[in-house]
């Protein structure tokens, strides 16, 4: 498939790493534009983003990861998303749940816990242009309160957070306590990269973009959270994912 797409993202960012695994899925080539918080901003207003990702090219501009999704769906029909009108309530139910749900509370969780220099400045420059890594140290300490502020991070966001993180995995346990290889049955689908992505900072699987922080490196209470998500069924099927359809 011939294409000039270029993919405007933060390195780190979950969301992005739905698209990323869409776009390697589909063998569609793109070019990633790399952008470390706040430089992304310049990145994609000009577009008409807000923040990433954002998908420009053959004469498009998407600027949401899950219209990406569907707009991807068209170049290759129902690769992506089920056209079995049984599942599709299901479907709408748990991509809903996931990108509102899901993925909001693994970002608070994770920066609840992660917020500090020297965790994030790995995660945050990988790839970025060298200028932006040279400015961390300056940056990092004026944003951090802006990232406090937007992400509701207080002193009981994590715990939180965590609860609904729970949440939506009991609810995947009981879609997946059938024995089904996937979420809708037995197609890989968008439905499972949306759950796989956006639930990388509490699985933290090895196969991950961004570089993995050792877990004797992060908190008890981190620690026990990514333990205990890893061991249930849900935290099962998303780390198998990574491991076999991640490519």
């Amino acid at each position: 498939m011939s294409t000039n797409f270029r993919l405007i993202t933060i390195p780190v960012s979950h969301y992005v790493e739905k698209v990323r695994w869409a776009l390697d899925y589909l063998q569609i080539p793109f070019q990633e534009l790399p952008q470390m918080p706040p430089f992304h901003r310049g990145a994609v207003k000009k577009y008409g983003g807000t923040t990433v990702p954002v998908l420009i090219g053959n004469s498009i501009v998407k600027t949401d990861s899950t219209d990406i999704l569907r707009y991807l769906d068209t170049l290759a029909p129902g690769k992506l998303y089920p056209t079995d009108p049984d599942v599709q309530e299901l479907s709408t139910e748990l991509e809903t749940l996931f990108n509102l749900t899901l993925g909001v509370s693994t970002r608070r969780w994770g920066y609840s816990h992660v917020l500090t220099r020297e965790l994030l400045y790995p995660r945050w420059t990988l790839g970025v242009p060298f200028w932006q890594k040279l400015l961390f140290p300056l940056i990092f300490p004026k944003i951090e309160p802006i990232i406090r502020e937007n992400f509701k991070i207080t002193a009981t966001s994590a715990a939180k957070s965590y609860q609904e993180i729970i949440g939506v995995f009991d609810r995947v346990n009981q879609v997946l306590a059938d024995g089904r290889k996937y979420l809708l049955g037995d197609r890989f689908s968008a439905i499972d990269i949306t759950f796989a992505a956006l639930a990388v900072p509490i699985l933290q699987p090895s196969e991950q973009y961004t570089p993995s922080t050792p877990l004797d490196l992060l908190s008890a209470q981190m620690q026990a959270d990514i333990h205990n998500c890893r061991s249930t069924l849900a935290g099962e099927f998303g780390l198998r994912l990574y491991r076999e359809n991640r490519r």
